[in-house]
């Protein structure tokens, strides 16, 4: 089995994950989000599958992908095994330099 968290690191396959959250799609549903070709966005969805993350079925010429929550749910393991009370600091430092560099009634500049 390929190595999920690596997987899922690819910004468009973080996208399709986030698409499938809300429902199972065809292929071509997911292709109508991305500007890359359907084959890409198959090639993702294979290796998605591959990784454990989605369970793709058939129904006459069309796939439909879901997620896979066993294989989520072993991302998510796989996350939090990274994140540590560390982090957690790092985060929260990171956070209060960030405030301090935009000074009192300031606001963040727009993203």
């Amino acid at each position: 089995m390929l190595d999920a968290l690596e997987i899922a690191a690819e910004p468009n396959r973080r996208r399709l994950l986030r698409l499938l959250a809300r429902q199972e799609q065809s292929v071509g549903e997911l292709a109508a989000h991305f500007t890359v070709s359907r084959s890409a966005v198959s090639q993702h969805l294979l290796l998605l599958e591959q990784a454990g993350l989605v369970i793709a079925r058939k129904e006459g010429r069309n796939r439909y992908y879901r997620l896979d929550p066993e294989g989520m749910g072993r991302l998510r393991g796989l996350v939090e095994q990274f994140w540590t009370d560390e982090l957690d600091l790092l985060a929260a430092d990171a956070a209060t330099l960030a405030a301090g560099r935009h000074g009192p009634g300031k606001s963040a500049p727009p993203r």
